[in-house]
């Protein structure tokens, strides 16, 4: 599933007042925190990742690679912050805006 530009903005608004859920610290990127952020997403399909200034890898440089390991959806990299969405499979809390196609 790809997200369109507005359900990204739409899920851009909707995590502008989440705090971070997720602190990624020295020592960067391993399967325990691929775990953690898979847990999260289950619980909250919309989350937050911070980096820490010691963290060992720049957000940017491995936020498709997490987003790829979670089978989640890069929202918005915005400095050390990462946002992700994944819909839940049963029960989902967050309803996006319709794919319109544009009549010619």
């Amino acid at each position: 599933m790809t997200l369109t530009p507005k359900q990204k903005q739409y899920l851009k608004a909707l995590a502008h007042p989440l705090k971070p859920l997720v602190q990624v610290g020295a020592k960067g990127i391993g399967d325990s925190l691929v775990d953690q952020v898979a847990g999260q997403l289950v619980t909250h399909e919309l989350i937050k990742i911070r980096f820490n200034t010691e963290s060992a890898v720049e957000p940017s440089a491995v936020a498709e690679e997490l987003a790829s390991r979670t089978s989640s959806q890069l929202v918005e990299k915005k400095g050390r912050t990462l946002v992700l969405y994944r819909r839940r499979d049963k029960n989902p809390s967050i309803v996006l805006p319709d794919k319109k196609s544009r009549a010619s």
